[in-house]
């Protein structure tokens, strides 16, 4: 393993002074009184509970760095030089016919009412942080162009400045998830769908009930958690009225906005904002059924469950509850995730790595389906960002998973392209976008495949973020279908576990993947021994 500096990293700008650190506890070996800084205990003896957190806030995304033992860089795909699996009908397996544009990325996911995708990758949980607020249209808009689904994350509603609440204390008025909505049906393609993420805070609220009644949304997913943290959501406000706001209508706020020493501390300037946190969910399978039945009975199509990095046990509870409950997809997400506000140290510490977590969810699928029961839809979160990972994932998980939920990756490239925006705006492009022109059109590899898709009149609209992300999912599919092409696999339904290896004993040990020495080796031998 790398050698880890829990006191020293860009994600919470701090950084060691002494090349010489003790591994366990991340300090410099030689502490000196009088030092100027800027490890993180230097810099939490004055700004405290600020440094549990990247930053700046609203400004970054980030994600957990501790090297683990085993990941899903200790799988290799493997390749053939013979078959060709999963072709269209009628289609010949010959060097002339079995092309690699031909692989069918198409995916599907439900338990009966099925959702279709372009490829298997859709987008994490944007909901209530600043990042996924104010980069909306861009993250909604190019997922909808690339038939993919977008997941509106949890407590949107609750922290829109402009709610509405009846006497009943209910959702009659939200204008920011009204514009997510909207941004993601305007350009939606047939493919995909938006789907809405429910918690404790927006049950409370009447999400569901205000979301299938202005929208008619057809899924709503229920959380229990995710890989970054193992605690509510969060956001930071960054005005004492909001912060009182936000508490009355129930979050958690911290430090206490009520308390007029923490008022006393604010007008000092020394506390310059409040953290917004969600309550702690608690589950059963009473009252996860009751749930599902509730929202079944307000009319929803579909039923989705993400869930984190928590225990065994509860990912055993997962993949029954949802198997009884006849849930559409189930989400996991692995350690240690990440896409918006999340303690470091939680992404770094907490929770059971991705590559294992996917591991035992396969096992215990199985053990499922030999019972004669039927294996919800999975998709598997954690850490991706590339075709290989897609891949990897989708035979790890073969035949149960559909699909990969990929948060930052997704962000970035719609904030690359709303940056090229501003920067076309300002006169300003930097070297590495303007070697490639000095418009959208010279810059953008797929700008005119977005332009017929929407068409002439409505190219000028779109937001260029929306284009960086089309470009982006492109990139994963035809790299995808290089790599099916390569392991014969025409077809998402053809890729199995037989298409991967492990490295190392370790990881055939986690996995159950075969180390790469043993895989096919009795085929091996009978073709030297014929």
């Amino acid at each position: 393993m790398n050698l880890q500096r829990p006191n020293a990293n860009d994600a919470t700008r701090s950084v060691n002074r002494s090349a010489s650190v003790v591994p366990s506890s991340g300090l410099c070996s030689r502490c000196v009184d009088g030092c100027k800084g800027n490890c993180e205990i230097f810099k939490a003896a004055f700004r405290g509970r600020e440094l549990i957190y990247p930053g700046p806030f609203g400004d970054i995304t980030a994600g957990g760095d501790k090297n683990y033992p085993v990941d899903y860089s200790h799988l290799n795909i493997q390749g053939y030089a013979v078959g060709a699996q999963g072709l269209p009908a009628g289609t010949p397996a010959d060097p002339d016919h079995a092309r690699f544009p031909l692989v069918n990325t198409e995916t599907e996911y439900g338990w009966d009412k099925k959702v279709k995708m372009t490829m298997p990758a859709f987008t994490g949980a944007l909901g209530s942080t600043e990042i996924a607020r104010k980069n909306w249209e861009h993250f909604a808009v190019g997922a909808a162009i690339s038939g993919v689904t977008i997941v509106c994350g949890e407590n949107v509603c609750g922290i829109d400045p402009a709610l509405e609440l009846n006497s009943g204390k209910k959702v009659s008025k939200a204008p920011d998830m009204d514009r997510r909505i909207e941004a993601y049906r305007k350009y939606h393609t047939g493919y995909g769908e938006i789907l809405i993420q429910m918690n404790v805070e927006d049950t409370n609220l009447g999400v569901a009930e205000y979301i299938i009644e202005k929208h008619k949304i057809e899924t709503i997913e229920l959380k229990w958690g995710q890989g970054a943290k193992c605690i509510g959501g969060e956001i930071k406000v960054g005005s004492l009225e909001r912060a009182l706001e936000l508490q009355k209508r129930g979050y958690i706020v911290t430090p206490d906005p009520s308390d007029p020493i923490t008022q006393a501390s604010f007008k000092d300037g020394a506390i310059k904002e409040f953290e917004r946190h969600s309550r702690l969910g608690f589950v059963t399978e009473e009252s996860f059924m009751k749930e599902v039945a509730r929202l079944r009975g307000l009319g929803f199509k579909r039923i989705t469950l993400k869930t984190g990095a928590y225990s065994l046990k509860e990912l055993a509870m997962a993949i029954k509850y949802c198997s009884k409950a006849k849930i559409d997809l189930l989400t996991i997400d692995g350690a240690s995730g990440g896409t918006g506000m999340s303690p470091w140290r939680m992404m770094e510490e907490w929770g059971v790595p991705s590559l294992y977590l996917h591991s035992a969810a396969y096992e215990y699928a199985s053990i499922l389906a030999a019972q004669g029961e039927r294996v919800p839809d999975l998709a598997f979160a954690g850490g991706f960002s590339s075709e290989d990972g897609l891949f990897k994932a989708l035979a790890l998980g073969a035949p149960y998973i559909k699909a990969v939920c990929m948060g930052r990756a997704f962000m970035i490239p719609g904030m690359v392209g709303k940056n090229i925006a501003q920067w076309l705006k300002d006169g300003n492009l930097p070297k590495t976008v303007s070697d490639y022109g000095s418009s959208p059109e010279e810059i953008f590899v797929n700008y005119e495949k977005v332009k017929d898709i929407v068409g002439a009149a409505e190219i000028g609209k779109i937001p260029l973020g929306a284009v960086g992300i089309y470009s982006y999912a492109d990139k994963l599919k035809v790299g995808l279908q290089q790599l099916m092409a390569g392991a014969r696999c025409f077809n998402l339904s053809i890729i199995s576990r037989k298409d991967i290896m492990s490295l190392t004993e370790e990881c055939a040990k986690v996995t159950g993947i075969p180390y790469l020495m043993n895989c096919y080796r009795d085929e091996a031998l009978k073709i030297l021994k014929g």
